[in-house]
């Protein structure tokens, strides 16, 4: 998968396929730092998925909007959010924000029970 901005850097041969999904209701921010020579930054909107490439050692920070600023609300090693390749394409289900927020449960977005095949 190529990535416009920001690719995974050019000496990794096997970048992991990764979707994280927003399962609140709040804009939240993803960001990764952890990898050298590499940032990775994206805004994530209530509901939306993101797919992205990285590295499997790399570390998926979810911060998430407040007013005027923003609080690191989880962080996720990408091996967990991994994409798993198939002859099909099966995308998970888009998030009950309503069900989820009824559980009072904000880190759902991560619980890969199934992986996502593709």
């Amino acid at each position: 998968m190529a990535q416009i901005f920001d690719p995974v850097p050019s000496s990794v041969d096997d970048p992991t396929l990764c979707c994280y999904v927003n399962a609140t209701s709040q804009i939240q921010i993803a960001r990764i730092t952890n990898i050298e020579n590499w940032y990775f930054e994206r805004v994530v909107f209530p509901g939306q998925r993101l797919v992205f490439e990285a590295l499997p050692g790399a570390l998926l920070e979810i911060h998430t909007g407040m007013m005027a600023s923003a609080i690191l609300s989880d962080t996720i090693p990408c091996h967990k959010l991994r994409v798993h390749a198939e002859d099909g394409v099966d995308a998970p289900p888009a998030p009950n924000l309503e069900a989820e927020a009824a559980q009072g449960s904000d880190h759902a977005s991560h619980s890969n029970e199934e992986p996502l095949t593709v």
